[in-house]
């Protein structure tokens, strides 16, 4: 079966669809994206509302392209928004960022390094380490999410040769919080 497009049957109402289904796309397709930082993050509840919207809005969406396969203002709506939702999703869940991060820093000026981030508010524990280099100080920082972008630009004003890896951290507990749980 061959397909023929039309582009003659290019009407307004066409194009108002085509909207509607990029815009149901962006919705969808942002959806999964929080859906899988959900996943990621151990966040059941959350994923499983996602996943369930996600699918709802994807089956109402495909349906209506499928059946106007004639038409490629659905088509290319279709890609679009998917495009588009991949976008939009990646820049919610950068906003939203939820979740803690650990960040580790390698540097030759721990001593220095670590009080001025403890100057700072952040809580940072330090090991002597031997590297490919010779002796070397490790920095682990615990911090939100939203916070570790901020660390990297002070952590380089200090060591410009140092290296940072920042880490999801899936589940995190201490002593004070073992206490409020009981």
């Amino acid at each position: 079966m061959a397909i023929s497009i039309d582009f003659a049957s290019v009407t307004p109402e066409v194009i108002l669809g085509g909207v509607a289904i990029a815009f149901a796309r962006i919705f969808d397709v942002s959806l999964g994206v929080l859906r899988l930082s959900a996943q990621a993050a151990g966040r059941r509840k959350a994923a499983w509302g996602f996943a369930f919207l996600e699918s709802f809005v994807w089956v109402v969406v495909v349906s209506s392209v499928v059946t106007n396969l004639t038409n490629p203002v659905y088509a290319v709506s279709f890609a679009l928004g998917f495009a588009t939702g991949t976008l939009v999703g990646i820049t919610l869940e950068g906003l939203l960022a939820r979740g803690e991060q650990v960040v580790r820093i390698f540097t030759h000026k721990g001593d220095e390094m670590s009080h001025a981030m403890r100057e700072l508010g952040y809580r940072v524990t330090q090991f002597e380490g031997k590297g490919r280099d010779g002796p070397i100080q490790l920095l682990f920082i615990h911090v939100p999410r939203r916070r570790a972008p901020k660390l990297r630009p002070v952590a380089r004003k200090l060591d410009e040769n140092c290296f940072i890896v920042v880490d999801d951290v899936r589940s995190s507990s201490n002593a004070v919080q073992q206490m409020v749980r009981k």
